[in-house]
């Protein structure tokens, strides 16, 4: 009880001090407006990883992608915590082709280095995804969100406050944390800036997200994650949603969103999309899919392991940036740097001769778009 009321105390701290992401762009009239000022942003604050600054400044930065005709339908994209808007490009076009003008944001404190997140609040982001969503209200009949880990619990924050929100879709949605003591993030956070400190022999980052996050920003997700759950306890969710979920995600409570899916979330036409082996008493809205894939070298499936499709030109089966820290000892991360061949699984997985980096890509990416569309039809 002590804790918590200490924890209690931290986060009404950390939440009220004022933040450095007070000066990230907002503000805008108009997405394009947003798009620019925060490209320039990004092109002023962050230190790049490669020599092809235009490409890393296209991937850190708000996107938009235009159907053809007239747009009727819109859907608004947020990356997760120290993701960026790249998240997010191998579903958007279909989305676009199949009518939704989709944009995709970027939240305060990504895009440009993991130091930005030091000092983030919980409203830094909510105001982020408040501004863009009004925005795109006034430009389109029908909004939907969408959003992966800390993105997706954005999303279904805002649209619980928001019935106008047509539909929701939730990657890996961070409801609730694998590891029991989260809760503590926050008192964590006013002693030490890093859980794990930067490694000066590893990349903190790569052209697309960052590899290190500091403890503030755990204890805000922590803080959003805790609203999450109490709205779900108080009342059901009843428009459609498809959420997905791997059963050894390291990061998520896994049977506690399942559970949550069944009791909360209780439109008809709902889909949970769940990566491992079948479990009894779930309903027909929740569909099982083998994580363990042999013919793509696949041992279990990550957190981040559902947005990607397997032909994405970086995180794909033959992708040009393998993510080789996944809990393994620091001489297979070297030879999967130096391009052995590995197999793919969650963090931490282990498995006698053979190398495992991070799963970043998902094998079953056509199907799963389909069972997307489908729940995102039925709320037309």
């Amino acid at each position: 009880m002590i804790i918590r009321l200490v924890v209690a105390v931290a986060l009404v701290f950390l939440c009220a001090c004022s933040s450095k992401a007070t000066l990230f762009p907002m503000g805008q009239a108009t997405f394009e407006d947003y798009r620019q000022e925060v490209s320039n942003w990004v092109a002023n604050h962050r230190d790049f990883v490669t020599n092809d600054i235009a490409f890393e400044l296209s991937i850190n930065t708000p996107h938009e992608w235009r159907p053809n005709g007239t747009v009727e339908k819109g859907i608004l994209l947020i990356h997760g915590l120290g993701d960026s808007p790249w998240s997010f490009f191998d579903i958007a076009p279909i989305l676009a082709e199949n009518g939704f003008l989709v944009r995709v944001i970027l939240l305060p404190g990504g895009g440009t280095n993991p130091e930005d997140l030091i000092d983030i609040t919980a409203d830094d982001w909510r105001d982020v995804v408040a501004e863009q969503a009004r925005i795109m209200q006034k430009e389109v009949p029908k909004l939907y969100l969408g959003g992966f880990s800390l993105g997706a619990n954005l999303a279904l924050e805002y649209a619980f406050d928001h019935p106008e929100i047509a539909g929701l879709i939730l990657y890996s949605p961070a409801i609730r944390a694998a590891v029991p003591f989260d809760f503590l993030a926050p008192l964590v956070s006013i002693f030490s800036d890093w859980v794990i400190e930067p490694n000066d022999n590893r990349p903190n980052k790569d052209a697309m997200r960052y590899h290190v996050v500091p403890t503030n920003a755990f204890a805000q997700l922590s803080y959003i994650s805790s609203s999450v759950r109490d709205r779900l306890k108080e009342e059901p969710f009843t428009r459609p949603v498809v959420i997905t979920l791997s059963e050894h995600d390291s990061v998520l409570d896994v049977q506690y969103i399942l559970e949550r899916f069944e009791i909360s979330f209780t439109n008809p036409k709902s889909r949970l999309i769940y990566y491992g082996s079948p479990s009894q008493g779930l309903s027909e809205r929740v569909y099982f899919f083998p994580d363990r894939v042999p013919e793509w070298r696949i041992s279990s499936f990550s957190h981040m392991a559902s947005m990607f499709s397997p032909s994405n030109e970086y995180y794909g089966f033959n992708g040009k940036v393998p993510y080789c820290a996944n809990g393994q000892s620091e001489q297979d991360y070297q030879k999967c740097m130096q391009g052995a061949q590995v197999w793919y699984s969650a963090w931490g997985y282990r498995e006698p001769n053979k190398i495992h980096a991070r799963l970043t890509f998902n094998p079953y990416f056509d199907l799963q778009t389909e069972i997307i569309l489908s729940v995102l039809e039925t709320a037309d």
